[in-house]
């Protein structure tokens, strides 16, 4: 029982490899991105019940999530119009949550991805983008997730920078829980 949710996020691993065998929003790829999507939302929720929660998995399932974003990346791109500006504004994201994560390594000895609610919209938004690309003008679309992206990155960093302890469950920068320090 213990390693099933560690499996299920292997499995959004795997299936996001298989992305990149597949036609950019054909319906095999919207039905293996939606599994993905699928294993992402059950992977957590059953190891808390099942009370086999573990850095190993969160660290696992930032993982998964940050290889699943950059293959949507890869195999997205000629339908993003995404123009220089954009390129830039998204190494700029990856800069700050690259560096954040360097702070975390430094401070705290492990790899961290806060689970704030800044950066589960963030995912929220990446995981519509292709099943939304059809219905929206890209350009206005990509400019909303980058701006959200741009902000729950800050708030990441400020978060690994000013904190004394490493909180993986902190849901933001004003979110202070009962009986933990900032």
């Amino acid at each position: 029982m213990k390693v099933i949710p560690n499996c299920i996020t292997l499995g959004r691993i795997i299936l996001a490899i298989m992305l990149l065998f597949f036609e950019p929003l054909s319906s095999a790829f919207l039905a293996i991105y939606i599994l993905c999507g699928v294993t992402d939302l059950i992977d957590g929720p059953i190891a808390r019940k099942s009370g086999t929660t573990s850095n190993l998995g969160a660290k696992l399932d930032s993982a998964a999530d940050t290889i699943l974003i950059g293959i949507c990346l890869f195999t997205l791109y000629p339908y993003l119009g995404l123009t220089l500006k954009f390129i830039l504004w998204i190494f700029l994201i990856a800069a700050i949550r690259i560096t954040s994560t360097g702070i975390a390594l430094r401070r705290f000895k492990t790899y961290a991805s806060i689970h704030t609610y800044g950066n589960k919209l963030t995912g929220l938004l990446l995981f519509v983008t292709p099943i939304w690309l059809s219905h929206s003008n890209p350009t206005i679309w990509t400019t909303i997730v980058c701006i959200v992206a741009t902000l729950s990155a800050v708030e990441e960093l400020m978060i690994q920078i000013t904190s004394t302890q490493l909180q993986l469950d902190r849901k933001g920068w004003f979110y202070n829980p009962p009986n933990q320090e900032l």
